[in-house]
């Protein structure tokens, strides 16, 4: 085999809690993580020697700065093979939206090389490797409806959410994820979500107790610097959507839609407003 064309998915945080900082500078977290079906398509094929990376956006960064480089010299030190990969990646995930889309693409990679060079590896020895490269990376690996502790690498998996429809909005500028996990060490006093019912919902698959149960602690600060993030929750609550939230450290905001002729015209009256706007579903 000489190429493995493959997809990377982003994901969205139906619960986002911190519950403590590490003197590593890691957060312990309490996440609900799900895979949605936007995607990017990742292309690695096998070379001599090396390791060259390409994508169609020109300001990523090409070298150990990218995830998905990173995760090849990885998959290699783990696995002593002596060849190199060239990778290609069509992106279609915003960049530094909170959807994990350099985790994800991260992950890509690692299974992709593993089918390539046919090394054999688990997921759960994929998993092993994607930790040193991003604590998202693990997740991204796995996929699906999962609980996620520990800095994110403690993954359980749960219900698949109910069928819906779900609409992305990611304004014009991103966040530092740093930066707002820095940030949210000084609050003191957050809402936080409540899990154990956003849990069981998926259990029930219940939608509306799903919406009503989700929550995100890091809104806290990524809305106080930028408002029109509380903007884009309500003209998606507006539309029709049961319940809007940020993703990750934002700046994407996702809304949970019954119907898709709902989030259809959601997407028509928020097009062109926002940078990015997609309909998506579950994976």
């Amino acid at each position: 085999m000489k190429k493995v064309v493959t997809k990377s998915f982003a994901k969205i945080n139906l619960s986002l809690d911190v519950l403590g900082r590490r003197e590593n500078g890691y957060h312990d977290v309490c996440m609900v993580m799900q895979t949605v079906s936007v995607f990017d398509q990742i292309t690695v094929e096998r070379i001599k020697s090396g390791i060259e990376l390409s994508t169609n956006l020109p300001y990523l960064p090409i070298d150990q700065n990218n995830l998905a480089y990173k995760a090849a010299e990885e998959f290699f030190k783990y696995t002593g093979i002596k060849e190199g990969v060239r990778i290609d990646i069509a992106k279609r995930i915003p960049v530094g939206a909170g959807l994990a889309g350099g985790s994800s693409n991260a992950s890509a990679v690692l299974k992709a090389m593993n089918k390539l060079f046919n090394a054999g590896l688990a997921l759960k020895e994929l998993c092993k490797i994607g930790v040193n490269i991003g604590a998202d990376v693990p997740y991204c690996v796995l996929g699906g409806t999962r609980l996620a502790e520990g800095i994110g690498e403690k993954l359980s998996p749960l219900p698949k959410m109910p069928r819906c429809c779900i609409v992305l909005v990611k304004p014009s500028f991103s966040i530092s994820t740093k930066a707002v996990y820095e940030k949210i060490d000084s609050c003191t006093d957050y809402p936080h979500p409540d899990t154990a019912s956003l849990i069981k919902g998926l259990e029930e698959k219940n939608l509306e107790k799903i919406a009503s149960s989700m929550g995100n602690v890091l809104e806290e600060v990524s809305i106080s610097e930028h408002p029109i993030l509380e903007k884009v929750k309500e003209e998606l609550c507006s539309l029709g959507a049961i319940r809007a939230q940020m993703s990750g450290s934002g700046p994407t905001v996702f809304g949970i839609f019954k119907t898709y002729d709902e989030a259809r015209n959601a997407k028509k009256q928020l097009w062109g407003k926002y940078k990015t706007v997609y309909i998506c579903s579950p994976v």
